[in-house]
């Protein structure tokens, strides 16, 4: 992580920002932004029972969740998605439901069907339907890119409406509803790619990494052993929701949103004041979403650390999720080794987190104005 925690979170704006800020919270949301990081912890040591390493996606996983968004999550086999997400699941109290998707996967194995059933007391016969897995507050989305579109399509429909359509009747699905999908990016045969106007759908795209040598030993120790551990919940649904509320209302200054526009609209290509190595490196940018992500994102972040305002560091800690399958690199970087990360690197180095350097750079100056 970027920052320690504290034990004893200061809530008090900071000097510079006192006369920016266009309201504050009350003071029993102050007593929740409490709650809520002494919750973080618990649930991080609820986790570590079980997950060895993997803060920061953890991290990443929990700020999406309390932004009530979705995430993508992509890593080689055995990196320990599935048991993250599911013991995740028992930490915050919520029904879990794990779909393997496959090629010949349907809309309805997902979304669920109706089916006719007699009824005992009449004697006729009638609809009823049968609610599929999707019908649970945490979803893993196992392989996405295994399944066909038609089938990726029903998912991204729950994704943003929240409901399932099946004939000519939407059900409502349960709140809070949050979808993990993962993707193997070792083989790409017989896949069916996620196209980047729905990648868009997801508000974080995580990487799960190797774990480093201490973290695998560990693994290694635990897992050939009988050792097993009890996870206790910490957040009940109604909980979730209500932080999820207390999310929205995080102020943030017109500097932290000014900075948060310049990272996004420097990716557009063709816009004034974009850097040579974008043109250079990128065939399309990212859209307002990401600037929205961002900026709910960076709220849920300065909840988790203890603070009831957002900082420029909480924008740029979650400036590779966000962005980084928002941004299509070319030809050109894929020949010199250049990753959409290696191009987020560059713009956060490239662009001032000072509002008085940002507000006079003549690069900026042009950004703002377009």
């Amino acid at each position: 992580m970027s920052e320690n925690i504290k034990d004893k979170p200061t809530l008090e704006l900071p000097s510079s920002e006192k006369q920016k800020q266009p309201e504050s919270l009350a003071q029993q949301d102050l007593d929740a932004v409490r709650k809520l990081q002494e919750a973080f912890k618990e649930i991080k040591r609820q986790l570590s029972r079980v997950i060895v390493g993997q803060d920061q996606v953890i991290e990443e996983l929990l700020i999406a969740m309390f932004s009530r968004g979705h995430c993508m999550l992509e890593g080689v086999p055995g990196l320990a998605k599935t048991l993250m997400i599911s013991t995740l699941s028992k930490c915050l109290s919520l029904s879990f439901s794990r779909i393997q998707f496959t090629p010949d996967l349907m809309p309805s194995d997902i979304t669920g069907t109706e089916v006719i059933e007699e009824n005992r007391a009449t004697g006729q016969r009638e609809f009823k339907f049968i609610q599929g897995p999707l019908f649970a507050n945490v979803i893993l989305a196992d392989e996405i890119n295994r399944t066909p579109p038609k089938t990726q399509a029903a998912l991204l429909e729950a994704m943003q409406e929240r409901q399932v359509t099946v004939g000519r009747v939407r059900h409502r699905l349960d709140d809070p509803f949050f979808v993990l999908a993962t993707q193997n990016p070792i083989e790409q045969e017989g896949t069916y790619p996620l196209p980047e106007a729905q990648q868009d759908r997801f508000m974080f795209k995580v990487f799960v990494k190797y774990p480093k040598f201490d973290e695998e030993f560990e693994i290694a120790r635990r897992t050939t052993a009988l050792i097993t551990e009890d996870i206790s919940p910490v957040l009940s649904g109604d909980q979730i929701l209500e932080l999820q509320r207390l999310v929205r209302k995080v102020p943030v200054t017109d500097h932290v949103i000014r900075y948060t526009l310049a990272l996004v609209r420097q990716t557009r290509i063709g816009e004034p004041g974009v850097p040579k190595f974008i043109r250079d490196w990128l065939s399309w940018g990212a859209g307002p979403r990401a600037v929205q992500n961002l900026i709910i994102g960076a709220k849920a972040r300065a909840l988790l650390y203890g603070r009831a305002h957002v900082q420029t560091d909480d924008v740029q800690a979650l400036a590779y999720p966000v962005l980084r399958h928002r941004i299509l690199t070319n030809f050109t970087a894929a020949s010199e080794g250049i990753t959409s990360d290696t191009v987020v690197k560059k713009l956060l180095e490239e662009t001032p987190t000072k509002e008085s350097d940002l507000s006079q750079d003549e690069r900026f100056k042009k950004i703002f104005a377009s």
